[in-house]
């Protein structure tokens, strides 16, 4: 990835705030910012040329005065260039590797010391089972965006539509760059199952995908302590990872437990980030949780963002999570700049600490004036706790049904209410739009419990013509009011 300001596998800071990142690579991310993203580079480890994956990178610049170095959490930054950058080109090695054909390794010990080499490398087609077997890989990688981009120096890489069976053992990784497990390209797969994984040393990812290549864990404990190295994590090209059960720990500065640029789902599982966020998506990517506690200690919950670096095309991150629960020690539990987040929740356990529920604003990618956030908010069975602040450049809509709750203060966001929830007003509060046909009536609003605050909202908008400037009376006292 080149190097984003912002990113999780990254390093970034928005808004003058560091990001927790966890996915690319290539120097190492600030402490002032989460994790970053890394530049370009040519073929690496198989890619079938000498350029980077396809695809224009975003246009535009971040704007005067953002933060160097990388994106949130996640990633960690590459050779000097942008999207594109670099010109070299890398060639996998591995202490153990099979070109084709197939083999079963039972029981042995399999270590790679040497630079970019890693321990098993698996490719031209090939198919590996690795049966209860310990896999150790030190030294440091020469290039964190081939690591990153391409596997380049991972404890395990399959590319070139090589297929990896692992049952049980272990992955220890101790150098920079050094991803435990890591797929490359269309066709490469790692299919992992009670096992672990444990990298400790800058830009080292857990389980890693790029280039379309896919990774499937099932309980299988994963745990990274260096800066920028995301315990889940894709990079340009996109992947896809999927992981059930187990436990997911990320220790190192501007680490997110997740960064996807590409498809990530977790099931049953406990992700727990330190150093960064628990969740950061980037592009029109997407993070599925079903039934799973997540955590992110430092910055933000969940970032939605669009880095500018070319590593992820479009804009418009999707966030989808059903049961389990998720929690911000630090910073809004939802934040979006530079990007559209589509944010639907149900039945989730929130807590956002900080008091913010959301945050749509301005960071350090895109061009100032026009690098706003947009939120689709959709709460089904939710109990949302926290103020919803909508920046310059930035709107926000909340839909709330199945019995849905707000407790917090709304800036200048759009608000739908069916006739099973209500908002319950902490502080004076601006709507840019109202729905909410089933709790008005004549000139009383008995689902917005007021407790005495003034809501305004824009009179002149058509979204708003069937209040018709009117002023409402809201349950507990106060009033909405045209403003």
């Amino acid at each position: 990835m080149s190097r984003r300001p912002v990113r999780v596998c990254m390093a970034v800071v928005l808004m003058g705030v560091p990001l927790a990142l966890g996915a690319c690579g290539s120097k190492a991310a600030s402490s002032a910012s989460p994790t970053a993203s890394h530049s370009a580079g040519p073929a690496a480890n198989g890619a079938k040329s000498g350029t980077p994956p396809s695809g224009k990178p975003p246009t535009g610049t971040a704007p005067s005065g953002a933060p160097s170095g990388a994106p949130p959490g996640g990633q960690s930054g590459g050779q000097s260039g942008g999207a594109g950058g670099t010109t070299a080109a890398y060639t996998a090695t591995g202490t153990y590797t099979l070109s084709g054909g197939s083999a079963t390794k039972s029981g042995v010990a399999i270590s790679a010391t040497v630079a970019d080499r890693s321990a098993v490398l698996v490719k031209k087609s090939g198919s590996l089972k690795l049966v209860k077997t310990t896999i150790k890989k030190s030294g440091d990688s020469k290039s964190l965006d081939g690591s990153s981009f391409y596997g380049l120096n991972a404890g395990i890489l399959a590319e070139s539509a090589a297929k990896i069976v692992i049952s049980g053992g272990s992955v220890t990784t101790t150098g920079a760059g050094a991803n435990g497990v890591f797929a490359y390209g269309s066709g490469a797969s790692i299919v992992m199952a009670d096992a672990t994984i444990k990298a400790t040393a800058q830009g080292g990812h857990g389980a890693m995908a790029s280039g379309g290549g896919s990774i499937s864990l099932k309980n299988v404990n994963i745990n990274t302590a260096g800066a920028a190295g995301a315990a889940l994590a894709t990079d340009r090209g996109g992947g896809t990872v999927t992981a059930a059960g187990g436990t997911i720990r990320t220790s190192g500065m501007n680490s997110p437990g997740i960064y996807s640029t590409g498809v990530i789902k977790v099931s049953g599982a406990k992700i727990t980030a330190s150093g960064a966020e628990a969740v950061v998506i980037e592009g029109s990517n997407s993070v599925v949780l079903k039934n799973t506690s997540a955590s992110g200690a430092k910055n933000r919950g969940v970032m939605i963002y669009q880095s500018m670096s070319g590593d992820a095309a479009g804009a418009k991150g999707t966030f989808t999570m059903t049961g389990g629960a998720l929690s911000a020690a630090a910073g809004p539990l939802f934040y979006v700049t530079n990007s559209t987040g589509i944010i639907t929740l149900a039945n989730v356990t929130l807590t956002a600490h900080s008091g913010t529920l959301i945050d749509a604003a301005p960071g350090a990618w895109g061009t100032s004036g026009s690098n706003g956030g947009v939120v689709k908010f959709t709460a089904t069975d939710e109990k949302l706790t926290g103020d919803v602040l909508t920046g310059t450049s930035s709107s926000i809509s909340l839909n709330l049904k199945h019995a849905s709750t707000l407790k917090g203060k709304i800036d200048k966001a759009a608000l739908t209410l069916d006739a099973t929830s209500r908002w319950t007003v902490t502080a004076n509060s601006t709507l840019s739009a109202l729905s909410d046909t089933s709790g008005i009536s004549g000139d009383v609003i008995s689902n917005i419990i007021g407790n005495g605050h003034t809501v305004t909202y824009d009179a002149s908008l058509a979204a708003n013509r069937l209040l018709g400037g009117k002023t409402y009376s809201l349950a507990n006292g106060g009033r909405l009011m045209p403003s």
